[in-house]
């Protein structure tokens, strides 16, 4: 098939990149960067320099690659600002969907997260609403994310794909990563909270296999949801950090999220289980 991917150059992208190459589809990468051009060519695919947040650019893009499937895989992360993520989910996915629909898109994978689902004490479901009535700052991310899925429905055909918290190569999580410098610091404590993680890999993997999915919303988080006095000391140990200061309670909605219908329903597979062998393979000394 004919397929842009939106966001080509990011953690996902880099990794899906290839794999809808090898798979034989027909593939365009969609940067806001000149300089990205080559590094999306080098995988495979042909670059579209489109900034999402301009409309008519991302109209033009659309228009020139005609694909029958766009994958959005947009984020705003390098500054580490929850505004300028809630207005790319925002407006930059407002403008990829009337930009599909103008081109005779038929089908749209949507990346959102499976950590604004409102506060319980079980993994929630694809059923559990998302938390309309939390605070600020959360409030900005949940605004965000329920922008990014209703306008992903719009389109004839939609998969919304909420990932799990992303570690692996190029992300936060990596040693080198924003995360792992504030784990050497102690800056971050081991609390109660419950966090549904993700292999990048697994990310892209399941972006692919949403090529062939029913419409709706799926968790894509891996087997075990864990409490942060779990997860943390591992992932630190694996980095050769302190071990974290434990700290009681947890943040508003961290309860992690349910996998069984990508798992039981769609038949998906990951890479990395879960978290505890992920780390280890991810994180070599």
């Amino acid at each position: 098939m004919k397929i842009l991917v939106a966001g080509a150059t990011g953690v996902i992208g880099r990794s899906l990149l290839p794999i809808l190459i090898r798979e034989g589809h027909e593939v365009f990468g969609m940067t806001r960067n000149e300089a990205s051009k080559n590094a999306i060519s080098g995988m495979g695919a042909s670059p579209l320099v489109a900034d999402a947040l301009d409309r008519q650019s991302v109209i033009d893009a659309l228009r020139e690659a005609r694909p029958e499937i766009v994958i959005h895989q947009l984020t705003s992360l390098s500054n580490y600002s929850l505004e300028d993520n809630a207005r790319i989910r925002t407006l930059g996915t407002r403008n990829l969907v009337d930009a599909s629909q103008a081109a005779g898109v038929r089908r749209m994978i949507a990346q959102s997260i499976s950590w604004t689902y409102e506060p319980g004490h079980h993994p929630a479901t694809e059923e559990v609403p998302l938390d309309l009535e939390a605070p600020q700052p959360r409030k900005t991310t949940v605004d965000g994310v329920l922008a990014l899925e209703q306008a992903a429905a719009e389109m004839p055909e939609y998969v919304i794909l909420r990932y799990g918290l992303l570690y692996g190569p190029g992300t936060w999580y990596d040693r080198n990563g924003l995360m792992a410098g504030k784990v050497r610091r102690k800056e971050l404590k081991a609390t109660e909270g419950v966090t549904s993680f993700l292999h990048v890999e697994d990310a892209a993997r399941a972006a692919v296999a949403a090529l062939e999915w029913p419409n709706g919303p799926v968790n894509v988080v891996d087997d075990e949801p864990a409490p942060g006095t779990e997860w943390l000391p591992l992932y630190a140990a694996a980095i050769g950090a302190p071990e974290p200061d434990i700290q009681e309670g947890s943040n508003r909605g961290e309860r992690g999220a349910a996998n069984a219908k990508a798992r039981k329903d769609y038949g998906w597979e990951p890479l990395y289980p879960t978290w505890r062998e992920g780390f280890l393979a991810s994180l070599p000394s």
